[in-house]
């Protein structure tokens, strides 16, 4: 069975870390000088990378790679804690960068930037924002850019059958790369008739199972069923009470954690009427 790093973001970054941090700086000169260490005392985290990077207008620099599946409202912090983690610890200027694997809801809004400003003090903290699925599926293919094969079927254009079976050809054609046609699988069934990606290519779930972005559906597969399931019931209590209910409220509830779910459904029961519910989601 493979092991984790095989197909995690370090794997994959190895595989050609000057032409990563080229890309990912957009800086032509930069080169990968090593993979440092991602461990600050009791904090590890599978998908962040960090890579010693060199260019002759900046000297020595740190590149944080932060490989994310879906972007979440608590990235922004992350990556202000992990690049002042990973400056403190190897005292050099330190580039973040957060690549997002897949879309978010469209209810959230990506940023770029960590700010907050607190009895008069300010934190702020940029990094670079890369969007698997603006990326165009050909930049892999003419760079080349072999960390990037696994992801061709979500990036832009990569989800037709030939270019998945094209990134395919490529990983099978490199004795480096034939162990990622698993990670290649995961990620075509996102655009793909599952039958379809087990009959074109190897689908290893006990790989795939090793993955850090299979353990990140998997636990978020859960909670969003735990989340529907909540919804459901907190609607057919609301429609038993009070009939029919207005589209933007069941919208609403959508974005709902459980938790609040739960605390809503105890109002739900409680209110004499749809309008003293809706006041209480503001609440």
């Amino acid at each position: 069975m493979a092991k984790v790093a095989d197909i995690g973001s370090k794997r994959l970054i190895n595989l050609a870390p000057d032409a990563w941090v080229k890309w990912v700086t957009q800086r032509p000169e930069v080169v990968a000088k090593e993979i440092l260490g991602s461990e600050f005392h009791w904090i590890s985290r599978e998908t962040d990378v960090l890579v010693k990077a060199y260019s002759a207008n900046h000297g020595d620099f740190l590149v944080l790679n932060e490989l994310q599946l879906r972007y979440t409202t608590q990235m922004p912090l992350r990556m202000r804690a992990y690049a002042a983690l990973a400056q403190e610890r190897y005292q050099l200027p330190t580039y973040p960068v957060l690549i997002n694997i897949l879309p978010p809801p469209s209810t959230l809004n990506i940023v770029n930037s960590y700010e907050q400003e607190f009895l008069g003090l300010r934190a702020i903290q940029d990094y670079r924002v890369i969007n698997l699925w603006e990326i165009d599926a050909e930049i892999v293919f003419g760079q080349p850019l072999p960390s990037l094969l696994p992801f061709v079927p979500i990036l832009r254009g990569g989800g037709e059958v030939s270019v998945v079976q094209r990134a395919l050809q490529t990983l099978r054609a490199d004795a480096q790369l034939n162990e990622l046609e698993s990670l290649l699988a995961f990620f075509a069934s996102f655009v793909l008739d599952t039958p379809l990606v087990q009959q074109i290519m190897r689908w290893d779930m006990a790989v795939l199972r090793e993955s850090p972005w299979y353990q990140e559906i998997e636990q978020r597969g859960i909670q969003l069923g735990l989340q529907q399931g909540v919804q459901r019931q907190l609607v057919r209590v609301l429609r038993r009470r009070f009939g029919e209910i207005p589209h933007e409220v069941e919208a609403r509830l959508e974005s709902e954690s459980v938790e609040k779910l739960e605390n809503l459904m105890d109002s739900a029961i409680a209110v004499n009427s749809l309008e003293e519910f809706i006041r209480s989601l503001s609440a």
